[in-house]
């Protein structure tokens, strides 16, 4: 995580990590502990302060195509490179590829958050038959740091749709994220969500966003509205009384929230854990020093904001709706870990993507639920970010072992790629 706009497990076991090639590596200086879950409660929310979510969205339906990711999956209109070998610092690489010299170069949009269809379903196809991936993008202003005002307009978030059905060569297009909203009359609109974006998640046919300070915004992939992209600098209704979302084809409203509604955390990353019963999802903290501040504007929750040893908790999720089965946490674990970008777990064994600025590799590593250090599987490319599993036990888009996909994120060294999760 760099940026102007960031001001942002119990561990391994007592013997160290061994390597796929049978390297002992030694534990590291992080630490964890369990602590009490039911501390970091949420709240779920189906409105803001316009209306209901599903009452603004279908009044949005009403003046617009609304369309489903499958129908934006097949009109990709951007090609992106197919990765032969490790990016960057990477190792263990399985497969991947990079964004077209467009995306790599442009310094407002910054990649963040990473899932895939084999999130949304265990089968790794979503809709049945496509292959796909899902990136989120933070808007920086300030790219070049507070002293230059290089865009005015803060866009807020959008995500990417890549169309990996061919991996040879992936196609994809980018689409806006929003709010609805009503205009001062009244009619149905939307505005830009100005978040981070840090984490995703695709669970069946929802999209879970992290809101650092707030907690989780939902979105349903099976409504988004397309929009008239000759307006590269507005987005809402117009005056020439055609919506835009900022020059792109395609906007997705949010449709669902869950704000935090106790102890202060900071929602940074997002993981789906398909082998707890039932499902669930895992947050991570991110701090540049190994401890959380919460005094920052912009957090909600209960108590003093101080400073914290950044923490993992877990939520059960509800398989058929495809929500959160409970409010309540059953699992929360603080970790003496600087610089977590991303978290997945797998039950007891968790794994953490760990950057170390816009030079040094990153490092993928793991603990387990019964011990108290953790150690590196493999390295990452530099700018690691978001970590998504993707299940060897895939019936349909899988691999010969199970694999974890990441995403990096400083110019010119772009990439999504995965992993073997074994460090093979």
């Amino acid at each position: 995580m760099t940026m102007a706009r960031r001001s942002i497990i119990k561990g391994m076991a007592a013997a160290p990590f061994v390597g796929a090639a049978g390297t002992v590596l030694s534990p590291s200086e992080a630490h964890a502990s369990t602590i009490g879950s039911s501390q970091f409660r949420l709240r779920a929310r189906a409105s803001n302060s316009y209306g209901r979510f599903a009452d603004l969205n279908a009044g949005l339906a009403a003046r617009l195509t609304k369309v489903n990711a499958r129908a934006v999956l097949a009109d990709a209109d951007r090609r992106a490179k197919r990765l032969t070998g490790a990016p960057s610092t990477a190792r263990a690489f399985q497969t991947g590829f990079a964004w077209d010299s467009a995306d790599q170069t442009v310094p407002h949009w910054i990649p963040q958050g990473v899932t895939t269809s084999a999130d949304a379903y265990s089968s790794g196809y979503y809709g049945g038959t496509d292959k796909a991936v899902l990136v989120s993008w933070y808007f920086e202003a300030h790219p070049n740091g507070d002293q230059v005002v290089d865009h005015p307009l803060d866009k807020g978030m959008r995500l990417t749709f890549v169309n990996h059905n061919n991996a040879a060569a992936p196609t994809y297009r980018h689409v806006l994220l929003v709010e609805p909203v009503r205009t001062g009359t009244g009619a149905p609109s939307f505005r830009p969500v100005r978040k981070h974006a840090g984490g995703i998640m695709w669970y069946g046919d929802l999209l879970y966003v992290v809101d650092t300070y707030k907690g989780l915004r939902i979105f349903d992939l099976r409504t988004l509205f397309k929009v008239a992209t000759t307006q590269k600098d507005v987005c809402g209704l117009h005056t020439d009384g055609q919506y835009h979302g900022y020059g792109y084809r395609y906007v997705l409203p949010q449709s669902h929230a869950y704000d935090n509604a106790a102890k202060y955390l900071r929602y940074s990353s997002i993981g789906l854990d398909r082998a707890t019963n039932p499902d669930s999802l895992v947050i991570s903290e991110y701090s540049p020093a190994g401890t959380v501040s919460y005094a920052e504007d912009g957090f909600i929750g209960t108590g003093r904001p101080s400073t914290a040893v950044p923490k993992i908790v877990r939520w059960p999720l509800d398989e058929a709706g495809r929500y959160l089965a409970s409010l309540t946490p059953t699992e929360a674990v603080s970790v003496r870990q600087k610089k977590i970008q991303g978290v997945v777990s797998r039950g007891s064994r968790h794994y953490l993507a760990v950057s170390d600025g816009p030079s040094g590799k990153g490092a993928l590593r793991t603990f387990a639920s019964s011990a108290s250090t953790a150690g590196t599987v493999t390295s990452l490319a530099v700018g690691c970010e978001d970590l998504s599993f993707h299940s060897k036990d895939a019936t349909g888009w899988k691999y010969g072992e199970h694999v974890i996909w990441n995403v990096s994120e400083y110019a010119k060294k772009r990439y999504v790629y995965a992993v073997r999760a074994d460090g093979s």
